[in-house]
């Protein structure tokens, strides 16, 4: 049985006072959920401070992105070490805005899982469609190359670390989300293309978060689904009232 994992992405939103309050408030509301694994994924700024607000709770942190080499001379990166330094747990990799409006590729963020796994981080990594793929019926082939290509080079042993979430891009931010049967759809493609990459033991056991306009109104029958374990959550999640009702839902 996989347990359910709900993360928060903020993306580039938050100050250092409204970033706490935001941590101390889900440490509150959360207190007693023990059935969902929570993360919550601040921009790099604030991480320190909002792991002192997370420290005596079972909310987790991540980090918006990471670079591939472990020191050096690259300004504005940085390292895994250094997020694992701020009390980072997991690290999302391959967002569609870094896609998309960074213009990362495939290779590097392969790269990026690499180094991030074996750096002892945990990625959640992002696959999904633009708009005018999924109108031209390309999804699964997106899907799955953005998978391959992701997870090519990992052993058995370390895509265990991995949580995959498909976050279809016009879904983003837009209001428009998946519905429940495109989700399952998607999220039982990519379990189905982890037990031919692997074997079935690691696609049964590997958890698919499923994100893109979700919140409290859509939680419950997206995770009906039997393939869809978790949601990375944008917008909602930077409302406490909001992601605790996500979690709690799930719970």
């Amino acid at each position: 049985m996989r347990k359910p994992f709900i993360a928060g992405n903020w993306k580039m939103n938050t100050n250092s006072a409204t970033a706490v309050a935001l941590a101390a408030g889900l440490v509150k509301e959360l207190e007693s959920v023990e059935t969902v694994d929570v993360a919550v994924c601040p921009p790099f700024v604030y991480l320190q401070s909002v792991a002192a607000a997370l420290s005596a709770s079972n909310i987790a942190m991540g980090a918006q992105d990471v670079y591939f080499e472990g020191n050096g001379a690259f300004t504005g990166e940085i390292s895994c070490e250094m997020l694992k330094d701020c009390s980072c747990s997991y690290v999302i990799l391959g967002h569609s805005e870094r896609r998309h409006v960074i213009g990362e590729t495939d290779e590097l963020i392969n790269k990026k899982l690499k180094a991030a796994i074996a750096g002892g981080l945990m990625p959640i990594f992002c696959v999904g469609e633009l708009l005018e793929e999924r109108d031209g019926g390309k999804t699964m082939e997106v899907v799955e190359s953005q998978v391959r290509k992701g997870l090519e080079g990992l052993c058995e042993e370390r895509i265990q670390a991995v949580t995959i979430a498909y976050e279809p891009v016009w879904a983003i931010g837009t209001g428009r989300t998946a519905t429940p049967e495109q989700a399952q759809e998607v999220h039982a493609m990519i379990r189905g293309l982890l037990e031919k990459m692997f074997d079935k033991t690691i696609a049964e056991s590997l958890r698919i978060q499923y994100g893109g306009s979700a919140k409290p109104g859509n939680t419950a029958e997206l995770m009906a689904q039997p393939d869809v374990d978790g949601l990375l959550v944008g917008g909602a999640s930077l409302k406490v009232d909001d992601f605790a009702q996500m979690v709690k839902t799930v719970a």
